[in-house]
């Protein structure tokens, strides 16, 4: 703010006009502790109470008895639970192999099928935007939605079997049939592999047209242009792509929760979780149903904090190993 100032033989506008006398301005730094505490205490709350109490109480129920609504003492049983986990549960380690077995297969193949479908989407003319459209709609459907949808769709005697039955093709049990059962998630999660297939579609946007024109200088087939050119380019891409879906198929729930309790209405309670044949029985589904069917909470806690040392473990692994296969524009890591 500025004001005009008197002198001797005229004005003087644009002066600065000086605190009065007595005041002084407080610098931005020396604001009062308790105003930056009351500003950050929102976050400060959430964190400690969705955050930092659940981890911590978690550890050390996993090193007790405890178990929710019992009116047992909760007593200390040190490292118990875990070795109940490695020794004596059969369902521990098969839900550990169904799990990794997602992750193996499922990951791989879901990034492919993206990656296939971006690329055929970026080589049409005409209406790009609306195929892309409607790859990416199934993205959208919420899960327990797509599954029961994939349920109908894939019941022994629903319309899918119906059409190979018109073609002399065998009819697969789908999700009444073990050998069926995780193939048929998979084949869900590349139905809604939409979000994979946009980030892709991007980036091999993204890639240079001069490195494709000189390749057709030098005579290069599309083989040779994709492996040398378009996957180097995309190899950010698809170490994400890896990375957030091991992470996911790590912790994989909803999809098999919900297919497990609604493919077969005849099952009792106990067998919902896992059918067909404990086929569907992965280690977030299993530790929902030791620690809210069951409701032993200290080795429930065990499993969650050893699913954390996997995927931690998992992460770092992967980090590493990318150094040597990720390619980023410019050279730099």
């Amino acid at each position: 703010m500025t004001t005009t100032v008197a002198r001797a033989g005229g004005t003087v506008s644009g002066a600065p006009r000086r605190p009065a006398q007595g005041t002084r301005r407080r610098h931005p730094s020396k604001t009062r502790w308790w105003v930056v505490l009351a500003f950050l205490s929102p976050f400060v709350i959430g964190l400690a109470t969705f955050v930092l109490y659940p981890v911590v109480a978690t550890l050390y129920y996993s090193l007790t008895n405890f178990q929710a609504g019992s009116y047992r003492p909760v007593r200390f049983v040190g490292l118990n639970n875990y070795r109940t986990l490695f020794t004596q549960s059969d369902n521990f380690w098969i839900a550990v192999r169904n799990t990794v077995w997602m992750v193996v297969i499922m990951v791989p193949l879901r990034t492919a099928w993206a990656m296939l479908t971006a690329w055929l989407i970026t080589r049409v003319k005409r209406g790009r935007n609306v195929y892309r459209t409607i790859f990416f709609l199934p993205h959208m459907v919420p899960p327990v939605s797509a599954a029961l949808s994939f349920i109908v769709l894939l019941n022994p005697v629903g319309p899918l079997n119906k059409l190979l039955g018109l073609f002399g093709i065998g009819e697969p049990g789908w999700f009444s049939d073990p050998a069926w059962s995780k193939p048929s998630l998979v084949l869900m999660a590349l139905w809604a592999a939409g979000n994979t297939m946009v980030i892709f579609s991007a980036a091999m946007l993204d890639v240079p047209r001069e490195l494709y024109e000189a390749a057709d200088l030098d005579g290069a087939g599309p083989i040779r242009k994709f492996r040398s050119i378009t996957l180097p380019a995309l190899s950010p891409v698809i170490y994400f792509s890896l990375l957030t879906g091991m992470i996911y198929a790590f912790q994989y729930f909803t999809e098999a929760f919900v297919v497990s309790g609604s493919a077969n209405v005849e099952a009792s309670s106990n067998e919902l979780i896992g059918y067909p044949a404990r086929s569907l029985l992965f280690y977030s589904t299993e530790l929902y149903q030791q620690g809210f069917s069951y409701f032993k909470t200290g080795y429930a806690s065990a499993m969650a904090w050893l699913l954390f040392l996997a995927i931690f473990a998992a992460t770092v692994v992967f980090i590493r190993a990318s150094r040597r296969f990720v390619h980023y524009s410019g050279g730099d890591r």
